[in-house]
């Protein structure tokens, strides 16, 4: 069986670069929240030539708008969302920086390219267990774009935070694979 691997952010490119579709991470340190409202945002700034709310440099943003925190937790339920909503976003982002996104479902081609040029990875994170995912999240605070309401960027601080590599820096693709060592000759 594979051996887990532990990374702590900001990711650089020696993580992103060791890893292969199908390994299992468990990431800890900060990660960042947001969707298509947030990326819409985010890529607009930088088409005006501004700075960015957050540093992305070596970052995950994780693709969720999580549930109400209920009284002495600092997040509600948290799971992924389908990532093909930030597809025509993540490619600016990944070249500012950006190490690794985390959702659910396969990434265009664009992506693709672009997490192969400037060494980047997609996480997949298990749609159906956003309560369990919640547990790996310590600390959740708003960082930007709070008008967005669940869908506010937030800053989240996570231990043990699990995750598979689905799409690699190497143009490796967990959802082509499975497919053909699934297909019938």
């Amino acid at each position: 069986m594979a051996e887990t691997i532990k990374l702590t952010t900001p990711l650089s490119d020696e993580d992103v670069t060791k890893l292969r579709i199908g390994d299992k991470v468990l990431l800890n340190g900060v990660i960042y929240t947001g969707r298509d409202a947030a990326h819409k945002r985010l890529v607009e700034l930088l088409d005006q030539g501004q700075d960015l709310p957050i540093d992305i440099q070596g970052q995950v943003i994780y693709y969720v708008g999580p549930s109400p925190a209920k009284p002495g937790k600092p997040i509600g339920s948290a799971g992924p969302t389908t990532s093909y909503r930030m597809d025509p976003y993540a490619p600016k982002l990944i070249a500012e920086g950006l190490k690794g996104m985390i959702g659910k479902g396969p990434r265009g081609e664009t992506v693709v390219e672009s997490m192969k040029r400037y060494k980047s990875v997609y996480f997949g994170a298990v749609g159906g267990a956003a309560a369990l995912i919640a547990k790996a999240i310590k600390g959740a605070e708003v960082v930007a774009y709070e008008d967005l309401g669940t869908e506010a960027i937030r800053r989240l601080v996570v231990e043990d935070f699990p995750v598979i590599v689905a799409q690699d820096a190497h143009g490796g693709d967990l959802y082509q694979e499975g497919i053909r060592k699934y297909q019938r000759s």
